[in-house]
């Protein structure tokens, strides 16, 4: 198949949707047939490339430095223990980065802070509801 065959396939399915089957039966309409397992082949081993450049040029088109950024602390069980869900999310909803941890200290949320904007650049404002910070005890102030 010609590459940018595979490409609209694989694009077909990750900006829209669709299942599979459906991105098939749109090419078919098109005058190419293929058969969903193709398109599941090329999804597996093309997809995370093709998400990946997707994010890349987001990224480069879009300051995510003047948004606001929600950051959420949730409590969550994991085979009966307890752990701690990071995340953060933009102003338009779109989940930019998650964190795990059994910790649910200042160091955790520091880490998990450093990583997304290293990723995603340096911001202004962050919203939070966790609470503040009194100066002095705690070791993260440093």
């Amino acid at each position: 198949m010609p590459p940018e065959v595979i490409r609209q396939t694989v694009m077909l399915h990750i900006r829209y949707p669709l299942l599979l089957r459906q991105v098939g039966d749109l090419l078919s309409e098109r005058g190419t047939d293929i058969y969903h397992e193709t398109a599941r082949f090329w999804w597996n081993r093309f997809g995370p490339m093709f998400a990946a450049e997707i994010r890349k040029r987001r990224i480069h088109h879009q300051s995510y430095s003047d948004w606001r950024w929600h950051l959420n602390e949730v409590f969550v069980r994991i085979n009966g223990e307890a752990h701690y869900f990071w995340r953060t999310v933009d102003r338009e909803g779109r989940v930019l980065e998650v964190f795990v941890t059994k910790r649910g200290d200042c160091k955790a949320a520091l880490k998990f802070l450093k990583r997304a904007m290293k990723r995603y650049g340096q911001l202004k404002v962050i919203v939070t509801d966790l609470p503040p910070v009194v100066s002095g005890s705690d070791e993260c102030d440093r």
